[in-house]
Parts: structure tokens; sequence; C-alpha cells
């Protein structure tokens, strides 16, 4: 399950740049390897090979997110 950001968005622009900067990485990714002359299958297969990397960044950001809820909530008991 991904988290939504909207409680970053009230941080100012730099959240939101982020998550549109990740949701494009395999974008930048074919292109840089089109850009870098290899061929357009193994292009996209590196493109394709990004996305697991999306969901471990937000699989850590979760973990984390709970991980300091559970701590906030065990302080306050």
């Amino acid at each position: 399950m991904f988290d939504d950001g909207s409680e970053e968005l009230f941080e100012g622009i730099w959240p939101f740049m982020k998550r549109a900067l990740i949701l494009f990485l395999p974008v930048w990714i074919f292109l840089i390897c089109w850009s870098a002359e290899l061929n357009v299958f193994i292009s996209a297969i590196a493109a394709g090979l990004s996305l697991p990397l999306i969901q471990i960044f937000e699989k850590i950001k979760l973990h984390h997110k709970m991980k300091s809820d559970s701590d906030s909530d065990n302080v306050i008991k």
C-alpha cells in the first residue's frame, strides 16, 4: 500500500516535486539509456526494472512512518 503523502504537501513544493520525479523515474531511465544509444529493447527493460525501486522506496518510507507513529504512541501512554 502506498501512502498518499497529503500531509507532506502542506510542507512546501519539494515533497510534491519529489513524488513527481519518482513517478517519472522509468521515463527518465528510458531516455538516458536511449540517449546513450542503447538498443530500445534494453532501454525498455532498464526502465521497467526501475519500477521495483519505486515500490521499495515507498515501502521503506511507510515502515519508517509506522515506526515513528508507534514510537510517538508509546511516549504518550
